[in-house]
């Protein structure tokens, strides 16, 4: 059985650092054997965002860049998991919940399959403990116009 490094190098992925907030709020609060983290952008591995990722689905991100950016999102949940527990291998338990929110205009309806970029991270990463129940909503605007944004909730040892 393949470990969280493993699987990540496999990938061709590597955890970035856990970004900073940008404004009065945590990046993730543990609470007992909970870890929920706060709604991650689609900063990329140099910590911005690509040109690709910036704007609404359904108009200037196409369906692909919407997919990308979500699973960047997913890969920054799990560097803020990985500094709220110290290591993903040994700390995660599950992953209980992901909450998408996708900047699209009002008549794109594909926000479900751009969320299934974080999904299908979470599972290929986390593999069975990736499964989680999720919801996903299309918004008029995101911080920085970032395409994506995720948040999610672990359950910890």
């Amino acid at each position: 059985m393949s470990t969280v490094k493993e699987r990540l190098e496999s990938l061709g992925l590597t955890l970035p650092k856990a970004a900073a907030p940008v404004a009065n709020y945590v990046p993730f609060v543990r609470s007992g054997n909970l870890v929920v983290v706060s709604g991650q952008i689609c900063f990329g591995a140099d910590g911005k965002l690509g040109a690709g990722h910036v704007g609404k689905l359904g108009a200037e991100v196409s369906a692909e860049d919407g997919i990308a950016a979500a699973r960047l999102c997913a890969l920054n949940v799990l560097a803020q998991v990985e500094a709220a527990v110290g290591d993903l291998e040994r700390g995660v338990v599950q992953c209980v919940r992901l909450g998408g929110f996708i900047n699209c205009v009002p008549s794109f309806s594909g926000i479900a399959g751009i969320m299934n970029g974080a999904s299908d991270l979470m599972v290929a990463v986390l593999g069975d403990r990736g499964r989680h129940a999720r919801s996903t909503v299309g918004v008029a605007e995101l911080p920085l116009d970032a395409a994506v944004e995720v948040e999610a909730m672990f359950e910890v040892r």
